[in-house]
């Protein structure tokens, strides 16, 4: 098995097509849109993903940061595996090609492309890559609470207004609809890590928290009410799902991760 080629070719699809469950939200967002812009929009969204699929071209000129999610069997090297991902990096930025997104932050020098990789060990190799575009980024938060400005306290009603918050801070800065990972956590580390990790999950799933999985259709509905709509040009389709994680929190903290992703949300299995 030649990995590297492999996940070269994992950036290749991931680069380029459009996971078949965003697809199939776009679609129906189109068919019930009755803001004639907004459906305008999300005709254009699914035209471009037909084309970059079609032509094999990225789907966006931000080809985002790489982000890597490894499940590695025990007695494998991780940095072996490190070292595999970042050479197949490489070579894709070259002949994909993926924009050049790294940048050091004290010199400015362009070094390419770095993918975040997480490791964790389990019963199979197993690689999920998500390539996270840096206006979606910069509109992601975290809260803590209770916070007062809100109004909000350390339960799912201030989980739900701090999502709302963000969402409406955000308006069209990151490319909506958006997709939103939620974390429930007891420190930054986890509601960053937690909260991006629900962009993996399909849109079609159901939380097994019956809670959260309640809270995750109305925050969504919620947040479809806002009129942001899609290139916060206005309409009925803001998000096309809410994700929520349950941490475990000290009883001093409890945090709200939110990773917000744009409406071209790239992320493949392996």
């Amino acid at each position: 098995m030649d990995l590297k080629k492999q996940i070269f070719e994992f950036y290749r699809k991931t680069a380029n097509e459009m996971p078949a469950d965003v697809v199939l939200a776009l679609e129906k967002a189109a068919r019930i849109e009755d803001n004639p812009l907004a459906k305008e929009i999300l005709g254009r969204l699914l035209d471009n993903t037909k084309e970059a699929k079609t032509v094999q071209k990225p789907i966006c000129q931000d080809t985002g940061t790489p982000l890597f999610y490894v499940q590695y069997l025990a007695g494998q090297s991780q940095n072996e595996l490190k070292k595999i991902i970042e050479e197949a990096t490489n070579e894709a930025t070259l002949n994909v090609p993926l924009r050049p997104n790294a940048v050091e932050c004290v010199s400015g020098k362009n070094i390419g492309n770095r993918p975040v990789i997480h490791f964790e060990e389990g019963a199979m190799l197993k690689i999920d890559m998500m390539l996270k575009g840096g206006g979606s980024e910069n509109v992601s938060a975290i809260y803590s609470l209770p916070n007062m400005d809100l109004k909000a306290d350390r339960n799912l009603e201030g989980v739900r207004k701090c999502v709302i918050d963000a969402v409406f801070k955000a308006q069209g800065k990151a490319c909506p609809p958006y997709i939103i990972g939620v974390a429930l956590a007891g420190n930054l580390e986890q509601a960053a890590y937690l909260s991006k990790k629900q962009l993996l999950r399909k849109l079609d799933d159901k939380n097994p928290v019956k809670e959260l999985d309640e809270l995750e259709e109305k925050i969504t509905a919620e947040i479809n009410e806002l009129g942001i709509g899609p290139g916060g040009l206005g309409g009925t389709t803001t998000a096309l799902g809410v994700k929520i994680a349950d941490g475990v929190r000290h009883p001093a903290s409890f945090f709200v991760g939110i990773s917000i992703s744009c409406w071209a949300l790239r992320r493949q299995s392996l």
